[in-house]
């Protein structure tokens, strides 16, 4: 190996890497070209030590290495303070911005639902439009049961999780016509009338509610946040206020990609709540009490920490943190 060669060619590769160790922020294309640039002189050290094993380079190497390692820990600490930010600050808040659409979402689902429901029970011969006597008698009396421990626990869950998160994006993704939003509401909240009439209809009113209650607060919740997104999506071209409709869907887009990154663990919670709580065998004045629990505390983070993220300026708008850096910035 001739050496003078090996660090005449080497050498711009391992200034731009010191240079980058010495910056005080990185955007998300320095922070991949220094790992890069880690990688090919961790390989250039290796080829050294093995061809020609010069004493001062090597030493300058490792250290430029060692610095390089410190810089890259900094910034997967910036990181991880950006991703703790966006759960204490941008998601609660947004949450909250948004809270007229999913509250009123939330109710007037709820309230369609009992009617529905209530219509249904007062009407025993619409029943024969629901199934057979067959079927129905299945489903009360093993079918609904059954549905929540069939599965193990776990593939269960991530059923769930992988269901609700479906409906959810689906719910955003129809938010541009609106219509789409109401279709997939209105499907999970007749089949959810449907089944409360029949259970209670035919004297398992305690077996529904004990059921359903302990995930369904939550998972439903969060259907309905992702709902209202998605009709505030459409809202935002049809009525756009002082700003162009471009401008105005483009805004609520930004918050609503943050709802919907928030909504997966919301949704992975409920997931492992209807997994894991539902069918077990606690008192079910346990379950249920933890699914009434797990719900205030996420009513809680959206109104409360929301309300306080939200009177701190903070306003869920992404636009100015893609455009200052084009990504994440790290410190």
């Amino acid at each position: 190996m001739d050496l003078d060669a090996f660090v005449a060619a080497n050498q711009p590769t391992w200034k731009t890497l010191e240079a980058l160790t010495e910056e005080r922020a990185l955007s998300a294309e320095q922070a991949r070209q220094l790992v890069d640039l880690y990688d090919r002189t961790s390989t250039h050290l290796s080829m050294i030590r093995s061809n020609a094993p010069d004493p001062t380079l090597v030493m300058s190497l490792s250290a430029l290495l060692a610095r390089a390692r410190r810089r890259m820990g900094r910034s997967y600490r910036g990181t991880a303070r950006k991703f703790l930010e966006f759960f204490t600050g941008s998601y609660p808040a947004v949450l909250y911005r948004q809270r007229w659409w999913w509250i009123t979402t939330m109710v007037v689902s709820y309230v369609f639902t009992f009617l529905m429901a209530w219509w249904i029970i007062q009407n025993p011969g619409i029943h024969e439009n629901i199934g057979s006597p067959e079927m129905i008698q299945q489903l009360v009396n093993h079918d609904f049961e059954s549905y929540y421990s069939e599965h193990a626990h776990s593939d269960f869950a991530a059923l769930v999780w992988t269901n609700n998160a479906w409906v959810a994006t689906q719910e955003v993704a129809f938010g541009v016509t609106g219509i789409g939003v109401i279709y997939v509401l209105f499907q999970n909240m007749v089949n959810l009338a449907i089944n409360a009439a029949l259970m209670i209809y035919y004297g398992k009113a305690a077996l529904f509610w004990g059921l359903i209650l302990p995930h369904g607060l939550l998972e439903l919740t969060a259907v309905f946040v992702a709902g209202g997104a998605g009709l505030s999506l459409f809202w935002s071209w049809v009525s756009p206020g002082s700003r162009t409709r471009l401008g105005s869907f483009a805004h609520r887009g930004r918050q609503v990609v943050l709802i919907v990154l928030g909504l997966a663990p919301t949704l992975l919670v409920a997931g492992l709540i209807e997994g894991f709580v539902t069918p077990s065998t606690l008192p079910v004045e346990v379950r249920v009490g933890i699914g009434f629990t797990v719900w205030f505390l996420f009513l809680a983070y959206a109104l409360i920490l929301g309300r306080k993220k939200a009177k701190q300026g903070v306003d869920g708008d992404v636009e100015a943190w893609r455009r200052s850096e084009e990504a994440i910035t790290v410190a």
